[in-house]
């Protein structure tokens, strides 16, 4: 069975996971509608969960999946991670991968004006490959 998922993360071309989604069919880059928050997760992944007010929208990836790949993402995915439903800013509600709302609040920090994960992740300190030296 194929299965659509929307990811707004480490999954997405280019970063740590996207080699998780080797055998996907990459059906193009969206925005959730304005009804998310978005919390970096140690600086190591983002979390997502909806909220009633003060949502904003969030820039993802979109993709297809047989499931053997939907397996290996699966596997490969961060603790507290969960398939649920996410709208989408055209009106459709797809499946995609969102974070315990509580877990987040609780512990990490909101990076929701910063519209996704990769304007974030933009922002902090490249390490040097010279630091161990």
């Amino acid at each position: 069975m194929d299965r659509r998922v929307f990811v707004n993360g480490t999954l997405m071309r280019g970063l740590a996971l996207h080699k998780n989604l080797e055998g996907a069919v990459f059906l193009g880059e969206f925005r959730t509608a304005p009804a998310y928050r978005l919390y970096s997760i140690d600086d190591n992944h983002p979390g997502m969960f909806e909220v009633a007010t003060g949502g904003v929208s969030v820039a993802g990836e979109y993709y297809e999946m047989d499931d053997d790949v939907w397996a290996r993402v699966e596997a490969g995915e961060p603790p507290h991670l969960y398939l649920g439903p996410v709208k989408l800013e055209d009106g459709r509600t797809v499946e995609g991968i969102l974070f315990p709302r509580q877990i987040a609040e609780a512990r990490h920090k909101d990076i929701s004006d910063y519209g996704g994960w990769r304007s974030y992740i933009a922002t902090l300190p490249v390490q040097s490959m010279f630091d161990d030296f």
